[in-house]
């Protein structure tokens, strides 16, 4: 009897599968190639301030909330120097146990002023590459310079919400925040949020870009464009909104 041929169809499955396989292998090992270059955005890399900003690292550093001494050891790995503060109670919403000073005189820290800054460390971790992955190349974007000093309106604050009697605690209560109010650059120049938000220009473009670098840090970023209690200041702070991740961004 003739030998029975294979039926095309099924040869024609079988390379089909084979084709899909090879190609899904390709791309699982392309992908994998991409993640141990591009670990800021994966979700289960360890945070490494010496990387570049990635899709993960906000919420990694929102979570150092949680790691007093897992934040102070990226610190520590990144060469920054700084000075655990003590901590501090003042009734049952405010105080900190995680707060660090930058110390003065670390060439990988731009001064703020007034001296003596203190803030939780997760700020402080945000605050550190702020300044290298933003605030910096802004200003030699924009300017062909880099900002010598920071100014800023404090951090720590037992109080609520704008100040008022009732209502929830503000992350200032725990150091959990901080305001920034102006940058003054290597030749003198001032640029504050009061003066130069509104503007045209390079000034009014560079804190722009501070603002939205500065988004993909911190939890919640509060800019003159919010309202006119921020008309003076840009408002980081690094609060925990739990698993959705929700993020303030104005």
């Amino acid at each position: 009897m003739p030998r029975k041929k294979r039926a095309p169809g099924r040869v024609r499955r079988v390379l089909g599968l084979l084709i899909t396989l090879a190609i899904a292998a390709f791309l699982a090992l392309l992908g994998y190639g991409w993640i141990r270059q591009h670990p800021e955005d994966t979700p289960w890399a360890p945070l490494d301030l010496s990387q570049p900003i990635g899709m993960f690292t906000g919420r990694k550093l929102v979570a150092l909330g949680d790691d007093f001494p897992r934040c102070r050891k990226l610190l520590d790995r990144a060469g920054v120097e700084y000075t655990a503060l003590a901590p501090l109670r003042e009734g049952a919403q405010c105080g900190y146990d995680d707060a660090i000073r930058f110390d003065a005189g670390d060439p990988r820290i731009t001064p703020f002023k007034p001296a003596r800054l203190g803030t939780a460390c997760p700020v402080a971790a945000a605050l550190a590459l702020w300044q290298w992955e933003v605030v910096q190349p802004a200003a030699e974007r924009h300017f062909r310079m880099r900002v010598t000093e920071i100014d800023h309106l404090g951090s720590y604050n037992c109080r609520r919400l704008y100040g008022r009697s009732s209502g929830d605690f503000s992350q200032h209560a725990t150091a959990n925040a901080v305001d920034i109010a102006g940058f003054r650059l290597a030749d003198g120049k001032r640029i504050t949020l009061l003066g130069d938000w509104k503007k045209d220009g390079a000034e009014a473009a560079f804190l722009r870009d501070v603002r939205d670098g500065a988004c993909r840090l911190f939890a919640t970023v509060l800019s003159p464009d919010y309202n006119a209690a921020h008309r003076d200041h840009l408002h980081l702070d690094q609060a925990d909104r739990g698993a959705t991740g929700w993020r303030a961004c104005r």
